[in-house]
């Protein structure tokens, strides 16, 4: 079995173990069971402990917190289901969507919750380290998600402006992971920042990966109806990219398409054949790549183990060709 799926089931079964289906009262812990248990692929927890394998021998440290960043990411997930409005989550129903808002927002305030009490848990005079770098980034999360919704009032967002919100709502997570894994494994302090770098631009990476499959992947394979974010009007990187390089014609039919067609099925085909023709996706991926080179660069750096940061780079390479 490969390591990946190795620690991939080791977290199922530390999240299994937490008995969330068993738990009272049921109307809280049943859409947390629920969420937990919807085919997620684990990506910040195996990287965290991904990470901690680097620098130690002993990664039971690290699993703990590994568990928490992901009970925290499904509280995002849970919350911005509700403001982004979607119907479905992974091919299911999201937890609004099967119960109600009420009970989305009271079952992801109480993941939270959960994830400071497993990170709390970790023994150690790593703690206090570990609390700052958790307590920080579940800050810019907010910060970051905030920046996303103001995007949908503004005509106008840069490039710089929408990476830095990316890198907020999205990446800080990602290297967070890295850095906590490695931290909580004994990583000295530089290495632990180099770890955070790799992990800053892995999860830009899988971001503007994200874009792109939000508009050219497929329902089977991402779990979403195509288009999402062409209908919800958000500033992605393709849209910016198409804006930056089509002539005024061109870009006078995007906005027009982007502000008055309320027909979904139309505004997303349109929405792609302008995009085609100024070049974005291939543009984008031509980023994406660029942002995992730069993450396995700055992981040979932090100066892990030889055949685990191997290991790691085989995970990122796979992310690189991901279709969901």
């Amino acid at each position: 079995m490969e390591i990946t799926e190795e620690l991939r089931k080791k977290i199922d079964l530390e999240i299994e173990l937490m008995n969330f289906s068993g738990r009272q009262p049921v109307e809280l812990y049943e859409p947390i069971h629920y969420i937990m248990s919807n085919g997620g692929k684990r990506i910040r927890p195996v990287i965290s402990l991904m990470a901690g394998r680097m620098f130690g021998k002993d990664i039971s440290p690290c699993v703990g917190p590994a568990i928490a960043l992901e009970l925290f990411h499904n509280f995002t997930l849970m919350h911005d289901d509700i403001m982004d409005r979607a119907d479905t989550r992974r091919g299911r129903p999201t937890v609004h969507k099967k119960w109600n808002t009420n009970t989305a927002i009271l079952s992801g305030d109480a993941l939270v919750v959960l994830s400071f009490e497993l990170i709390s848990a970790t023994g150690g005079d790593k703690l206090p380290k570990l609390l700052r770098i958790f307590n920080k980034t579940a800050l810019e999360v907010c910060e970051g998600q905030q920046m996303d919704i103001n995007f949908e009032k503004l005509k106008d967002v840069s490039e710089a402006e929408y990476m830095e919100m990316i890198k907020l709502k999205t990446s800080v997570l990602i290297a967070a992971a890295m850095e906590i894994g490695a931290v909580a494994a004994g990583a000295s302090e530089n290495q632990g920042a180099l770890m955070y770098e790799a992990g800053l631009n892995l999860g830009l990476a899988f971001q503007l990966q994200d874009d792109l499959l939000d508009l050219y992947g497929n329902f089977e394979e991402f779990g979403k109806k195509p288009g999402g974010d062409i209908i919800m009007n958000k500033k992605t990187i393709l849209l910016i990219r198409a804006l930056e390089r089509a002539g005024k014609s061109t870009k006078d039919q995007i906005i027009n398409l982007m502000e008055n067609e309320s027909d979904p099925n139309k505004k997303v085909q349109s929405a792609r054949e302008l995009f085609d023709n100024q070049g974005v996706e291939e543009n984008v991926r031509e980023t994406v790549a660029e942002h995992f080179n730069n993450a396995i660069e700055m992981l040979y750096k932090a100066g892990g183990d030889k055949k685990r940061t191997e290991e790691f780079i085989g995970l990122m390479n796979k992310m690189a060709d991901r279709k969901s």
